[in-house]
């Protein structure tokens, strides 16, 4: 009997989370963040990802909030002294395996050698889930904050009384409906704080529309009108605050 499986293909699990991003829309304003990653995601040798891996790992990192652009196998990770954390789940890296068939001509009957390419997948974890590597597989962080950077005492009230549960993590800014939490990139990545209040002070807007609030409807996709007079009241929360913050 055949064996079966309900296991999606690395093609699949990489198409549907893209589907997913595309469906999710894009927030309809300039970052004013600076990316944390910085460049494309590295094997454990240095070496750049290439092709598909690039995006499929940036998705990734973006969704877990990881710092570090290196990805690597558990037996790598153990090579370099490094541990990986318990509990952590890996991610996909895929390549392409080739081999020779030897086809038969349903006309003549003769054989020849094909050159066939199938897709396959390997594990690889994060460093950010490892521990114990070298020093240099750990970015470190640098704030483009001022020191001397502060807030208006009307700006610095509205943080400090958001009953809103907040995490500074990764490279995106967003309201998790489901968690009822916002995400924020960290603050040093931001070029003023006016800037970080600003853009918390948008996803707050969002805040407030969950069933436990105000109860707005959402929206399903970008463009369709929900999802537009969303972004409306979230814009509109944002002047306000904002208007006071530069």
């Amino acid at each position: 009997m055949a064996k079966t499986t309900d296991r999606p293909s690395p093609a699949d699990t990489i198409t549907n989370a893209i589907i997913d991003k595309l469906e999710s829309g894009v927030r309809p304003w300039v970052k004013p963040w600076r990316p944390g990653l910085g460049g494309r995601p590295l094997r454990a040798t240095g070496d750049p990802y290439k092709g598909i891996n690039c995006f499929w790992l940036w998705l990734c990192a973006e969704g877990a909030g990881y710092h570090s652009r290196t990805w690597m196998t558990y037996k790598q990770s153990q090579a370099l002294g490094g541990q990986v954390r318990e509990g952590e789940r890996s991610q996909i890296a895929i390549f392409y395996k080739s081999y020779s068939k030897t086809v038969e001509s349903p006309v003549t009957g003769d054989t020849t050698d094909e050159m066939r390419r199938v897709l396959r997948s390997y594990a690889v974890f994060n460093a950010d889930q490892i521990e114990g590597l070298p020093e240099k597989f750990y970015p470190c962080p640098v704030s483009v904050v001022a020191p001397d950077d502060a807030l208006p005492d009307r700006a610095e009230r509205f943080l400090d009384a958001l009953p809103a549960k907040v995490h500074q993590s990764g490279d995106r800014a967003f309201y998790d409906r489901v968690a009822d939490s916002i995400t924020m990139p960290p603050v040093e990545l931001f070029s003023t704080r006016a800037y970080f209040a600003s853009t918390l002070a948008h996803e707050a807007g969002h805040w407030t529309g969950h069933p436990d609030r105000l109860n707005r409807e959402f929206g399903r996709k970008f463009g369709d009108n929900a999802y537009a007079f969303e972004e409306l009241c979230a814009l509109s929360g944002q002047s306000a605050p904002s208007a006071t913050l530069h």
